[in-house]
């Protein structure tokens, strides 16, 4: 796909140059949360330096550390911060189990690294983008004070991916509940250690509001928009975070997999998504160029219509775990 054809192809011809593309795509896919899943048990991670892997480790011991806080705080523990690290790891495992848990944290790291990379090269601000500056001044008062708590939240994302953290109350209401179900069968618990894993349970549960979360108040925004949704797919107006979250919603593809797609061993994917969300091929190149500037898009990939690069997408793999 980097290399530019000599002829302009016929429609066949295209489809099959990115049905061919995307297929190995979906080959690299279907080993990511193996490949995770082996580097976090084997700590290989330690000797490569893989900022993603260190950071994926990383966020799963938080969540692992924040269930055994609460767990620790409904037992009237002491020193409830300071956890065995064999009860950790034991955590971590569990969640690492679960494929969707190291494609979510996955996505996350990659996200932030496509967020540090636009700083670098475009000087896009990692928190306020052009686009949310222009929606905190909108004189539409729910528009403002939306844009205003997600701006507080990507400033927390942003500060968190710094620590190499995350916090339960981002995560998706279905990771949120599979992390306390991992909760409520850590261990041996008897009858008063299953009430205080209940009690724990109860009090993290009612801290938790998805709407509220980073990934709520996007989802809202861009939804929101309406027919102006469609400044939300430039990624240097919108920023990482919004852009991800409408090529997501207006592709049909899961959050986590409009991530992965942005990744430079997926560039089929990724341009096909832009014009399955209806951009037009110049748009879809001035994408290209903020995110991957030696790439050209193939002769003919303007005859290719959006219905018929939906299609090919809905054929495609699903990220595992999702």
């Amino acid at each position: 796909m980097s290399e530019p054809t000599t002829t302009v192809p016929d429609y066949g011809s295209i489809d099959e140059v990115l049905r061919r593309e995307l297929a190995q795509g979906d080959a690299q896919i279907a080993s990511i949360a193996p490949i995770l899943r082996h580097l976090l048990a084997n700590d290989e991670h330690s000797v490569f330096g893989d900022e993603i892997i260190a950071r994926v480790r990383a966020m799963l011991a938080h969540i692992a550390s924040q269930l055994l806080d609460a767990l620790a705080e409904a037992g009237e523990e002491d020193d409830e911060r300071n956890h065995d690290p064999v009860r950790v790891e034991s955590l971590v495992e569990g969640l690492a189990g679960q494929g969707s848990f190291l494609t979510h944290a996955h996505a996350l790291a990659l996200e932030w690294q496509l967020t540090e990379r636009l700083q670098a090269r475009l000087a896009l601000d990692p928190v306020v983008s052009p686009l949310m500056q222009a929606l905190i001044a909108s004189t539409e008062a729910n528009v403002s004070a939306g844009a205003m708590s997600l701006l507080a939240q990507q400033a927390r994302f942003a500060q968190s991916q710094r620590r190499m953290q995350l916090p339960l109350e981002e995560l998706p209401a279905d990771l949120f509940h599979a992390a306390l179900l991992a909760l409520r069968h850590h261990g041996e618990l008897d009858d008063a250690a299953q009430a205080i894993a209940a009690q724990a349970e109860q009090v993290i549960r009612g801290r938790y509001d998805e709407g509220r979360s980073r990934l709520g108040l996007i989802t809202r925004l861009v939804a929101g928009m309406g027919g102006g949704a469609s400044a939300a797919l430039s990624v240097t107006h919108a920023g990482a975070g919004i852009f991800l979250t409408a090529l997501s919603m207006a592709s049909g593809q899961d959050r986590d997999l409009a991530v992965l797609a942005t990744n430079e061993s997926q560039v089929a994917r990724f341009a096909l998504a832009l014009r399955a969300s209806g951009l037009k091929p110049q748009s879809i190149e001035e994408q290209f160029v903020a995110l991957h500037p030696e790439v050209e898009l193939p002769q003919g990939f303007d005859q290719l219509g959006a219905d018929r690069a939906a299609a090919m997408l809905a054929h495609s793999a699903a990220y595992p775990g999702g």
